[in-house]
């Protein structure tokens, strides 16, 4: 989409959202607003209402905003001095909006008036109501939301909305919710048996059954085989540390209050790891280096800790303990292109290895250069680091689009952004070059001249978290995942229980791979069916006929078909998928 477009359907979205605050002071004339922006695929407004909001009155509020559409109401811009912006609103008693523009530049107060509707807004908004009347949008639901994303301020209520340039869009999108809420990683995850939550345990913590483990592991050791090929070697290091270690890092003041702290009645005082980067830092300082041992390149998968606020976690995808697969190159200025090269290629075998690759694209994240405070590391080094990480896109033929501000703490970044199931970028695997921390570190290596030089270090993760990339590859696979990382691979069913004796020779004789016995007193047609409904992607069946002739029957995953033959086939065929 252009950025035109684009433009063009914020401008609608955030014109549904101003709508919405109108038709809701209609309803509630005491209501106070909040923030109302346009989002992905549509918009929302907080409100500080007389009442809780059910989803009844969603058709209400709807039938309200298109009276006002029909209407054709310009949309008005008007520029207020900031003392006149503060009368205005104390006499409407908006104490959100008077919150608002205190903080405001005062040259920057501008409100926008739609008939008797008068609201503190930036804009853009479309010219008229009227333009709104052949766009595609709905309001959707209703959530809760601390005002000013802070849990110590009241709880507002958000109502969410949809909207697209034309209705056949917004019908499109519908279908694909529909679609995605059968794909819901938390919905399959319970179904398929792969993860629980433990009140307990807590919140945001998520304990992997058997076969969650299967698919946790199983991943691990893809991603490691290819790593190794590329020089990487494994490392395992504690999860907690000293604040001084992240003080170093830096790390310390970016979470501030994200950072666990951890005490012990003796008096130790430790926090939980929020990363991994630092602790490897002191492998490699733990001895000499020499510019003849470099790179020196670690991998590691364990778990980090964020205090994520409570509100904002959920399944998979937001979790207070995140599994990471992690990996730091140490180098000279003269392998940084090779390395950035090398995990580059490392990402594109992972993803075309799982049939994603080439659904993504690629932001160049770069530094705000308006506020350089945020980040680590002199000016003349991220300079050189973003000019190289440029060339290496444009190499690479990566068409990386430069994202400003959305750089790591300590350098610019490659990152790759794969569609989930609702067709939002989800941003996964990245690489990040870092000049800063070394020298934080006061790394070293000896150079042919026997003088010291600070390493670069390249960071790299392939699939990031565990859990959100499981949960990606949940709702991606809607839970039929690919052979190898199935859990169950093989169901052997039965058909009555004088046939168990060589269901299990049959599944001796598949050891090599994951197989289950379902040998339940329960008809054959339910564990057929349960065997479907968990989407394991081979059923055998094992009767009379089976058994005599010393063969199985089976059923491939997504197909009705029966098929005969030996079991010395199968293994032929499924040799294939695994290797």
């Amino acid at each position: 989409m252009s950025n035109e477009k684009n433009n063009r359907l914020d401008t609608l979205r955030h014109s549904c959202a101003h709508l919405l605050a109108a038709a809701i002071l209609e309803m509630f004339p005491e209501a106070k607003l909040g923030v109302g922006p346009a989002v992905d695929n549509g918009f929302y407004y907080d409100f500080d209402l007389p009442r809780t909001l059910i989803p009844e009155d969603l058709p209400l509020i709807e039938e309200k905003m298109k009276a006002l559409i029909k209407q054709d109401l310009p949309f008005e811009k008007e520029e207020v001095e900031l003392n006149k912006a503060k009368e205005l609103l104390e006499k409407a008693g908006q104490d959100y909006k008077l919150e608002l523009v205190k903080d405001l530049p005062a040259d920057e107060i501008t409100f926008y008036k739609t008939g008797n509707f008068v609201d503190l807004c930036k804009g853009p908004h479309i010219k008229s109501t009227k333009e709104l009347e052949n766009a595609g949008w709905k309001l959707t639901k209703i959530a809760g939301a601390y005002w000013r994303g802070s849990e110590e301020n009241k709880m507002l209520q958000r109502i969410y909305g949809a909207c697209f340039q034309t209705k056949d869009e917004l019908k499109q999108y519908e279908e694909m919710m529909i679609e995605a809420e059968k794909r819901d990683h938390r919905k399959l995850g319970k179904e398929l048996d792969l993860f629980v939550f433990s009140d307990l345990v807590g919140p945001g913590l998520p304990l992997y059954t058997p076969k969650g483990t299967i698919i946790k592991d199983e991943l691990q050791k893809k991603v490691e085989k290819i790593c190794r090929q590329y020089g990487f070697q494994k490392v395992s290091c504690p999860s907690l540390a000293k604040i001084d270690l992240f003080k170093i890092s830096g790390h310390a003041d970016k979470f501030g209050d994200e950072l666990f702290r951890v005490s012990s009645q003796g008096g130790l005082n430790f926090v939980l790891k929020p990363v991994q980067c630092p602790h490897q830092t002191q492998i490699y300082a733990s001895k000499m280096r020499s510019y003849k041992d470099l790179p020196i390149r670690y991998m590691e998968s364990d778990k980090q800790y964020r205090a994520e606020k409570t509100g904002e976690v959920g399944g998979l995808s937001r979790v207070f303990a995140i599994t990471v697969e992690d990996g730091h190159s140490f180098c000279r200025i003269d392998q940084v292109k090779e390395e950035v090269m090398n995990m580059v290629k490392i990402i594109k075998d992972f993803y075309s290895e799982i049939g994603m690759w080439g659904n993504h694209k690629v932001s160049l994240s770069v530094r705000d250069y308006d506020h350089p405070e945020k980040y680590i590391g002199t000016k003349e080094d991220w300079d050189h680091a973003e000019r190289m990480l440029e060339e290496i896109s444009n190499e690479m033929e990566l068409g990386a689009i430069k994202h400003e501000g959305e750089a790591a703490l300590y350098g610019p970044k490659l990152d790759f952004m794969f569609k989930d199931a609702m067709g939002r970028d989800v941003q996964i695997p990245t690489v990040q070059l870092d000049f800063a921390t070394p020298k934080r570190f006061e790394l070293t290596y000896t150079d042919e001249n026997n003088e010291s030089i600070s390493p670069v270090m390249v960071h790299r993760a392939i699939l990031g978290s565990y859990e959100r990339f499981i949960a990606l590859l949940i709702e991606h696979f809607a839970g039929a995942f690919p052979f190898w990382l199935s859990p169950t691979q093989i169901t052997i069913i039965p058909v009555a229980e004088v046939h168990n004796e060589y269901a299990k020779k049959v599944a001796k004789e598949l050891a090599a791979f994951r197989v289950e016995i379902d040998s339940r007193n329960e008809s054959l047609g339910k564990r057929i069916r349960e065997a479907e409904i968990k989407k394991t992607p081979y059923t055998i069946v094992l009767g009379d006929k089976e058994e005599n002739d010393q063969t199985i029957t089976i059923r491939t995953r997504g197909t009705k078909e029966l098929v005969t033959q030996k079991i010395s086939e199968l293994i032929e065929i499924l040799d294939e998928k695994t290797c």
